[in-house]
Formats: C-alpha cells, sequence, structure tokens
C-alpha cells in the first residue's frame, strides 16, 4: 500500500499546486497558508471536544492529528509544512513527519504554536489564509477569500488517482465492519452492541469515524439520524438499519445497509425492490448525467414500488407530482463524497461559486452538478415509515390514495435505505461499495478455508 500510495502521491501534489496556483491568481494572492485546525474546548470547562483535522489541510498531506499545525504555499515554491510538536506530557505528542509524502515538504518542527508566526510569509496582505476564526496567529487572521475558496472547492469534486485509492481502501475497512454489524444484528445483540462490534471490526474509534453511526432497530429505521443506541435489545426485532463509514488518511466512506429478521419476509420484499433500483441508480452514475434529474428518476422508480407493493393506489407519476413520494423518500439521493463525509462544491456552476439551485419540491438534495468522470458521489435511496410525515399525508388531499392497513403494518420496520459510494468514470461506474463487500466476503471465505 505505502509503495502504490508513494508512486501516485507526486501527481496529487502536483495537481494541488496546480490549483492553489489558479486560485491564487483568481483572488489577487502571492501566498496560501492553511491551517490545520485548533483544538476546541467546552464551554466553561478544560475538557476538550474531539480534534478535527480542516478538510483543505489534509487534502496535501495524510496528517489528521497535528493542531495548530500550518501548510505554507507558494507558487514556484516547495510547500512548507509548519509543524507543532509540542514539549508535552500530558499528552500524546504527534510523531514526526515521515513517510511517502514527506519529502515534497519542507518541514519546520516547532514546539509552541506561536513560533508559527517567524515562518509565515511577511506580507500578511498577500496571503489568503484558510482557517477557522480560532486558528488566529497574532496579526495573521483567517480571511477565506471567496474566490480562492470557491475555486478550491470546485476542484475538489475531481479526485486524483492517489484520492481514489484512499476513498477505495475506507470503503474496505467499512464493508468489513458492516460485515461485523450484520452478524451482531443476526445474534440478537442490542444497537449499543452492535455498535461495539462495528468499531471493533473497523479498528477505529467513535471520534476517528468520518460521522457518527446511526444504528437502527425496529422502528428507529425511521429516524433518519438516529444515534441514540439503545444498550438492550428490544423484545422482538423486527429490521435492522445501519448508515456508518470508516476513515482512511482522513478519507471518508459513507455506507448504509438494511436488514429483515427472518420472519419479516413482507420487508424483505421491499428491501430486495430498492436494493435492485440502487443499484439501477448506480449503473447512472455516468458522465454527463445531471444528479437533480437522477434524483427525480430515483422518486419514479420508488414510487412504482410503492405502488406494486401495495401501499400506494395512484401512479408513480401522480405520486411523484403531488408530493406523495416525498412522504416515503424525503431526503435526496446522494452526495459528493471524499475528504468530508458531504464533500463540498455540490451546488457549485463554476469556479466563480455560481450556484445551481435544488429543484423546488426537493429542498433536501445535496448535490445538483451535472457528473463528470472522477467525481465520487454517494447513491441512498430509501423507503421510510415515519409518523410526522405520514401524519401529514393522512390529513392532505390524497389521503384515500395511501393503503392505510398496509403503511401501518409497516412502521414497525422503520424504513429501508442502501447507500454505496460510486465513482464517476469515462464509462462504466466503479462502485466503491459493493467492490468493496465483495472483497470483504472473499476474505472471509478464505480465511474460513484456511481455518479449517
Amino acid at each position: 500500500m505505502q509503495t502504490q500510495l508513494a508512486s501516485l502521491y507526486p501527481y496529487h501534489i502536483a495537481t494541488l499546486k496546480q490549483r492553489a496556483d489558479a486560485a491564487l491568481a483568481a483572488g489577487g494572492f502571492d501566498h496560501l497558508l492553511i491551517s490545520s485546525g485548533a483544538q476546541h474546548y467546552q464551554f466553561l470547562d478544560d475538557m476538550p471536544y474531539p480534534y478535527q483535522v480542516s478538510a483543505q489541510f489534509k487534502a496535501w498531506l495524510p496528517v489528521t492529528r497535528a493542531p495548530y499545525s500550518w501548510l505554507v504555499y507558494t507558487p514556484g515554491a516547495k510547500p512548507k509544512l509548519i509543524y507543532l510538536q509540542p514539549h508535552d506530557y500530558w499528552h500524546v505528542v504527534p510523531e514526526a513527519p515521515s513517510g511517502y509524502w514527506a519529502e515534497h515538504f519542507d518541514i519546520e518542527i516547532i514546539r509552541d504554536g506561536r513560533d508559527a508566526i517567524a515562518l509565515l510569509p511577511k506580507n500578511i496582505a498577500r496571503c489568503a489564509i484558510i482557517a477557522e476564526p480560532q486558528a488566529t496567529l497574532g496579526d495573521y487572521v483567517p480571511n477565506n477569500p471567496e474566490a480562492v475558496v470557491n475555486y478550491l472547492h470546485y476542484q475538489r469534486a475531481y479526485k486524483t488517482d492517489y484520492e481514489l485509492v484512499m476513498l477505495r481502501v475506507a470503503s474496505k475497512l467499512g464493508a468489513r465492519a458492516h460485515r461485523a454489524a450484520e452478524a451482531a444484528f443476526h445474534q440478537g445483540k442490542s444497537e449499543y452492541d452492535i455498535q461495539l462490534a462495528y468499531l471493533a471490526a473497523a479498528h477505529q474509534g467513535e471520534n476517528e469515524l468520518p460521522y457518527g453511526n446511526i444504528v437502527c432497530i425496529n422502528e428507529h429505521g425511521a429516524i433518519l439520524h438516529y444515534t441514540d443506541q439503545q444498550r438492550f435489545p428490544p423484545a422482538q426485532i423486527h429490521s435492522f438499519l445501519i448508515d456508518a463509514g470508516a476513515s482512511f488518511h482522513g478519507y471518508a466512506s459513507d455506507i448504509t445497509r438494511t436488514y429483515a429478521a427472518p420472519h419479516a419476509s413482507e420487508f424483505q420484499q421491499l428491501i430486495d425492490a430498492v436494493d435492485t433500483a440502487q443499484l439501477d441508480f448506480c449503473a447512472k452514475v455516468r458522465a454527463r448525467q445531471s444528479y437533480p434529474d437522477l434524483h427525480i428518476h430515483a422518486h419514479h422508480v420508488l414510487a412504482e414500488i410503492l405502488r406494486q407493493q401495495g401501499f400506494i393506489r395512484m401512479s408513480a407519476e401522480s405520486a411523484v407530482e403531488s408530493g406523495v413520494s416525498s412522504a416515503f423518500f424525503p431526503h435526496g439521493l446522494g452526495h459528493f463524497i471524499g475528504l468530508q463525509v458531504h464533500d463540498v462544491g455540490g451546488f457549485q456552476k463554476n469556479i466563480a461559486g455560481d450556484t445551481i439551485a435544488k429543484p423546488a419540491a426537493h429542498p433536501y438534495l445535496r448535490l445538483t452538478r451535472t457528473l463528470e468522470p472522477r467525481q465520487v458521489v454517494t447513491i441512498e435511496p430509501g423507503i421510510y415509515f415515519i409518523d410526522m410525515l405520514l401524519a401529514k399525508l393522512k390529513d392532505g388531499a390524497h389521503s384515500n390514495d395511501i393503503v392505510w392497513s398496509k403503511v401501518d403494518a409497516f412502521r414497525r420496520y422503520g424504513g429501508v435505505r442502501i447507500e454505496d459510494d460510486v465513482v464517476c468514470t469515462e464509462s462504466a461506474p466503479e462502485n466503491l461499495t459493493r467492490d468493496a463487500f465483495a472483497a470483504t466476503q472473499t476474505t472471509i471465505a478464505e480465511s474460513a478455508i484456511g481455518g479449517g
């Protein structure tokens, strides 16, 4: 792995330099300063929040645990890494910079965050400083110039080969952990115990994951961002939905799977239908595909599933036009993914920062661009039975078009969501998630054979 990353990294950093050159020119600046981020503390307390590195910083190098460090880039010069390695016996001190990437930087070690001031460009007015307000260092106040940030955010959608390797590894880590979570569900474990099984298989702590895991048994699957994690299993388990990812050098995977208990064959039929539809949506992740159009297409397909399986009496077209489909599928089809789970630039029309509006009836869509090669997106259709949305539907003009006995019988399952991370290429898309599950299954089978 290290050999592969070492071979791909030079082109990656050359690409970032080209983007930075253009971004600085667009903003009229000479230097790019990027903070790794500050450590934050709870209000009126000395307890720190989990540190999160700046996405702009980790785009350049796989360093995710070095707060108060800086990256300095001047066109034509070698990038400089100002790396805080404090004298500290209270906490773990970041290891000295090393690895395949280190030779590409002039590295300056500092022992106090304030020492960085002497190593930064002297003409502050000529610096584009990308950082949070808490990273202010003397007179170096983050300005986050729009022209620079917009350019970098727009280009972040296009992943280098180096980044695609990172995302493949993150997907494999996530798939391995999903296998463990599925096994724990079939063993009758609680949400909390399933979470522990996931963490153990991922070999990552909760604060290392790209987002808080959504681990739902039964009706909890109807809560889109459910994170409570009950400590004890319910008296009867009907279904299981898990939305969870993994991280690798700061890159994220985002995976969702839904399972039915052995007795819930009716729910399994719904899962199978959504899974089949989801694979078709993934296959449409092609160059020149409008993502909003794909989202609307997904509504029509899911509405037809609702009709075929006896939840609604109206046509799929009527269900979409009337908004009925949105009561069952109330979120967007997906989003960009990379250094952030909901990666930036999803609404940008161009490098200047002009935006592409969401469809009026679909306010939760997170991506409105037309797909291009090297973009990586999630595809996550769902059908849910959410009490609040169903109550509104029941009071509305189309209540008689809903088969309420069928809908009510499915409330105990919560809902279905299937999510994959997919790369748009010049030809057929690359499904990172399905490939990772296939590789994980192969590894499990080989281990079983090897173990006799």
